[in-house]
């Protein structure tokens, strides 16, 4: 069930204090082992901003999810699109994302930017951000180059919440 690949534009929404609703965490620069979930490793790679899209659904569930063998837990949603087809949304890692915190819920009407890859001989969406209504954003990629959050310093963090 490949979508069809469509490059996202537009102007960003209030973003979400991505930092509040991620809790205390060890910022994934300061971590020497990420779990597999590495700026450049196997799992990061299938992320092709170029190819990014987007589409609309309803949450149906928050759950663990290990992409690749070997690879610490992340965190997925599993969304039923508007066309009626249920897709695994991959957020990132468990470590660094806390689902109780990260102001998504079960039910919630959402739009997913990000791209589609095959992980695991599954389609699945490698999510960037997670819109729900007019002023809600949950970004765990930068939207330009796909570059993970979780791998940034608390300076680049900052930097990209400075600008938006």
């Amino acid at each position: 069930m490949r979508r069809g690949s469509t490059v996202v534009t537009g102007s960003l929404m209030l973003t979400l204090l991505w930092a509040l609703s991620l809790g205390d965490l060890s910022y994934g620069a300061e971590k020497s082992d990420m779990g597999g979930w590495e700026r450049g490793g196997p799992y990061n790679r299938l992320y092709v901003a170029s190819e990014r899209d987007k589409f609309k659904g309803t949450v149906l569930e928050i759950k663990d999810v290990t992409p690749l063998p070997g690879m610490s837990p992340g965190v997925a949603l599993l969304v039923r699109g508007s066309d009626g087809d249920t897709v695994e949304v991959h957020l990132g890692p468990r470590w660094f994302i806390d689902p109780k915190k990260m102001g998504i819920k079960r039910g919630d009407k959402v739009t997913l930017k990000g791209c589609w890859a095959e992980v695991g001989n599954k389609e699945v969406f490698l999510a960037s951000k997670v819109q729900k209504g007019a002023n809600f954003e949950f970004k765990v990629r930068r939207s330009r180059d796909g570059m993970p959050y979780w791998t940034m310093s608390p300076e680049e963090l900052a930097k990209e919440k400075a600008g938006n």
